[in-house]
């Protein structure tokens, strides 16, 4: 006659516990979290140093760039259609992507000189001019001749001290990739940032009086 096996009070104790955390709600979450496969982080570069003179212009503050739930994310965006959003599966950002351009744009701008102060936060209980933005497109899609990678940003400069929008304008960037592959992806994604990123350093620096062209 076999009779059932019998385990030990610590492992009875552990595996009844085990059972229990699994019952309650989210712990099906927690268990899928464990299982996700570890991915590849990259980080974009900003474009390369433009240099502006001696600080002219107070404090400006680069605030975070808002954007959709779907782009709130620290995960590479593909979308196969319109009405369609995947991610890739062996790779993410360094950051979420809102953060990510933040960066690049603190970065690129306090670069220049042409401010005392850039950041993410004012020093003080504001800036002189405040960079707001929301991201659109910040994703690689699939079109009739393959697949580009698609940067869209809206942006306005703020006078702090005035009160009032000293200058709002639209950005983008559009490159193509080789496939879908991530080691074709992230090359395409460097570039565009880049340029989008260039572009607005150049407008943000005329909102705020200094010629882009007085730069080098």
């Amino acid at each position: 006659m076999r009779f059932p096996m019998r385990l030990p009070p610590t492992r009875l104790i552990r595996a009844l516990a085990v059972a229990a955390m699994a019952a309650l709600p989210g712990c099906g979450a927690l268990s899928a979290l464990q299982g996700e496969p570890e991915r590849d982080l990259f980080e974009l570069r900003p474009p390369a140093a433009l240099t502006c003179g001696p600080a002219r212009i107070g404090e400006l503050v680069i605030e975070p760039p808002k954007t959709r739930g779907t782009l709130d994310s620290n995960r590479i965006m593909i979308r196969p259609s319109v009405l369609q959003t995947q991610y890739l599966p062996d790779a993410e950002w360094g950051d979420t992507v809102p953060l990510t351009l933040q960066r690049l744009l603190v970065e690129s701008l306090g670069a220049t000189g042409s401010f005392r102060q850039v950041g993410r936060a004012p020093l003080g209980l504001s800036g002189d001019y405040a960079l707001i933005s929301e991201i659109r497109d910040f994703n690689a899609e699939m079109a009739d001749g393959g697949v580009v990678i698609r940067l869209t940003v809206d942006a306005q400069m703020v006078s702090e001290m005035e009160a009032n929008v000293v200058s709002r304008a639209s950005f983008s960037a559009t490159v193509p990739a080789a496939s879908t592959r991530t080691a074709d992806l992230i090359p395409a994604f460097d570039a565009g940032a880049r340029q989008l990123v260039g572009q607005m350093r150049g407008w943000a620096l005329t909102a705020s009086g200094v010629a882009p062209s007085s730069c080098r």
